[in-house]
């Protein structure tokens, strides 16, 4: 059985400070081709029903974070775009709680990881690679993974990529990106917003895209890892490197996952929100096709942030399907 430290102990004895830093990004130094900043660890504590530590790995010079709840087999949760593991705290405590090691990393640029400030840093490779590592590192095998959003881009090429560590599959409200596929007029007025914006309202951007306002308090927890707009490049980047013509970069690895899981026969559950302004059951029902499967549980009264309307459900759903 690993030996766990407490949420406090683990993320000290990783930083391995414990004055009191100043609340504004740090620069981390060179990372591979850009600079970097770090959201210092005190403007990240208190957060609401967030009681989690984290830990913290070298790579490709950022210091990376990632959430490691409980004991049993690994189930890994990947978010997307612009949110970070904070999304996953309804979702965690019931798989955990059920017997099952929970692991969440913050993509580079999100949540407590380092962010790089030059948006052209960011790529669909350096994010699958970037958790790659992370299995490697913690030699999880015979996991599940939960994706959402970009998360299942990159998490799905991991399980395309890594079969023989990756055993299961729960898509929620995410996409393969392959080039082919249909954007609508909202999505690209969007992304031509972002790509004007330097300073992301990140928050606002989560609110509008939940069935029901989750309130200030937890507006300003996805807000609270990036202070000002050189924080934000990572969440800027994601709209503008998604593939929207199949000459882009990343479209044709996003059509060697599809093509790879047409006839893939690992277990799959698919749970996708009713009201999802971003994701429309719709697609989620086409993806879930092209998979070979189909909606195993449509979530009420819920957004494409459907962990913020039903968090806990989501997660009860996952551990009676582990069972």
């Amino acid at each position: 059985m690993r030996r766990r430290r407490s949420p406090r102990a683990l993320s000290r004895g990783r930083t391995g400070s414990r004055t009191r830093p100043s609340l504004s990004p740090r620069p981390v130094g060179s990372c591979a081709v850009t600079n970097a900043v770090r959201t210092p660890d005190e403007v990240l504590e208190g957060l609401p029903d967030f009681p989690f530590g984290s830990s913290y790995r070298q790579w490709d010079g950022l210091r990376l974070a990632h959430l490691d709840e409980g004991e049993g087999p690994p189930v890994m949760f990947f978010h997307g775009e612009p949110t970070w593991s904070f999304l996953w705290r309804k979702v965690i405590p019931p798989v955990r709680d059920a017997g099952h090691r929970c692991v969440a990393p913050d993509l580079p640029g999100f949540g407590r990881s380092d962010k790089p400030v030059d948006v052209d840093w960011y790529s669909y490779d350096r994010h699958t690679g970037a958790v790659a590592s992370l299995i490697e590192d913690l030699d999880l095998r015979d996991a599940t993974i939960v994706v959402h959003d970009w998360g299942g881009a990159i998490g799905l090429r991991l399980a395309v990529e890594h079969p023989d560590r990756i055993a299961r599959l729960v898509l929620l409200d995410t996409g393969l990106f392959t080039g082919h596929q249909r954007m609508n007029d909202a999505w690209l007025t969007f992304r031509d917003f972002v790509a004007r914006t330097e300073d992301l309202p990140v928050s606002l951007l989560v609110r509008r895209a939940c069935a029901r306002d989750p309130g200030d308090a937890v507006a300003a927890a996805y807000d609270a890892p990036y202070p000002d707009a050189a924080s934000k490049a990572g969440a800027r980047a994601f709209p503008l490197i998604l593939p929207t013509s199949p000459e882009m970069p990343g479209a044709q690895a996003g059509q060697r996952v599809l093509d790879a899981l047409r006839g893939d026969t690992r277990p799959k559950l698919f749970l996708w929100a009713d009201s999802d302004p971003v994701l429309p059951l719709s697609t989620g029902e086409r993806l879930a096709a092209a998979l070979g499967g189909a909606i195993d549980h449509v979530i009420s009264d819920a957004g494409h942030f459907l962990q913020e309307d039903a968090g806990a459900e989501i997660g009860r759903l996952i551990a009676e399907w582990l069972a």
